[in-house]
């Protein structure tokens, strides 16, 4: 019998890492596709990437997958599913349905017969249904709460059941924000797209609220991004009693008491600073980074060479695009002044504002943040 199905989420354009780090922990990807990788899951491999992916956004088991173009057929399908595998007792399950191009397209009444296939085997739970993304993060908060996916696309059902949870960018230390916080799997993903391994020096000059230090330094000591927090599948009647014991376990085992090479934060905003310092606390590096308040022209390196990593405005948010470009400029110039030799990982968003810092790009990917197209870059700073 062939292992379930999983689907990793992740960002668009993040598809070839997020498949790497599966690779990494022996999972074989099945098939990649724009915004996530369908992989072979045993319930040791899943445990282990909820835990251990950095560019995951969530991950899904795929439950039944089955063609049907009336509710009836949609019926005798949906009862065969053993929802309480999934379902602990009296939890309450959320049902996320879109439909495309299917004779079932009426989303509110696919709802309905989920709901009843689901209470029918487990009466004590209650149903709740959400339209669009943002609204079905709302009901993350629920701790026991158990999401179910679907998905109609030409009249195929896919029915997924979710093994993460909140979203697993919430790693649990960011309570604290500077302006136009970076999303923690987009600071993971930027950090290995420049092919930092964690035994060379990284500076962030810019780093807001911290976000690319902290995961930097969570990568450098082989910390488990999830290692703070609690995941769905945990909760699943299925699941074998003390599994996640061993898993971790294993994992504490490979952790590294202290991050290899220096790694350093700079921001010329103190409350930034301030909140930097408290999300690595709950972190639990703040040990491994040190943060600094200095502006970029202050810029000072550890001895290197090593990667300079740096998520400026964009000027969407905020600034306008004339200091933007002065800024951009400033950072080309500090950069070849002080940093000959190193590398520069760059998320970019307006080429006319790359092309201010003066070095020779190059693209190693493109995806959105906030609903804004960007890219990430790099580049060598030449040396003196």
């Amino acid at each position: 019998m062939s292992e379930p199905t999983a689907f990793a989420v992740t960002h668009p354009g993040l598809e070839a890492i997020l498949a790497a780090e599966l690779i990494a922990l022996g999972a074989v990807p099945r098939q990649t596709v724009p915004g996530g990788v369908e992989f072979g899951v045993t319930p040791e491999l899943l445990a282990r990437a909820n835990l251990c992916l950095r560019t995951a956004g969530r991950i899904l088991v795929r439950v039944a997958e089955f063609h049907a173009r009336t509710f009836p057929e949609l019926e005798r399908h949906l009862a065969r599913i053993e929802w309480n595998r999934w379902l602990p007792a009296g939890a309450p399950a959320h049902i996320r349905i879109t439909s495309k191009k299917s004779k079932l397209y009426h989303e509110r009444a696919l709802v309905e017969r989920f709901g009843t296939a689901i209470m029918n085997r487990c009466p004590k739970t209650t149903i709740l249904a959400a339209r669009g993304e943002a609204e079905a993060e709302s009901h993350d908060a629920d701790s026991a709460l158990q999401r179910f996916v679907v998905r109609v696309f030409r009249d195929q059902v896919t029915v997924s059941v979710d093994a993460s949870g909140a979203l697993l960018h919430r790693r649990g230390y960011r309570t604290d924000g500077a302006k136009a916080p970076l999303r923690e799997t987009l600071a993971a993903g930027l950090v290995l797209s420049a092919g930092w391994t964690g035994v060379t020096p990284l500076i962030d000059p810019m780093c807001g609220s911290g976000t690319i230090p902290i995961e930097a330094a969570l990568l450098a000591r082989r910390i488990p991004p999830g290692w703070r927090r609690t995941f769905a599948f945990e909760r699943w009647p299925e699941m074998a009693d003390g599994l996640m014991a061993r898993v971790r376990g294993r994992l504490e085992a490979g952790i590294l008491a202290a991050a290899p090479a220096p790694i350093v934060g700079a921001d010329r905003d103190p409350g930034a600073i301030s909140a930097a310092v408290a999300n690595a606390e709950r972190a639990g590096v703040a040990a491994d980074i040190e943060f600094r308040r200095a502006p970029i022209s202050a810029l000072a390196l550890p001895a290197g060479p090593g990667t300079l990593v740096v998520n400026p405005p964009y000027g969407g948010r905020i600034g306008d695009k004339g200091k933007l470009r002065d800024l951009y400029a400033q950072l080309g110039h500090v950069a070849r002044r002080v940093a000959g030799g190193w590398n520069v990982a760059l998320i970019g968003a307006d080429p006319v504002l790359e092309r201010q810092v003066g070095l020779a790009w190059r693209e190693l990917l493109r995806t959105e943040n906030g609903g804004l197209r960007i890219r990430f870059l790099t580049a060598s700073v030449p040396a003196a």
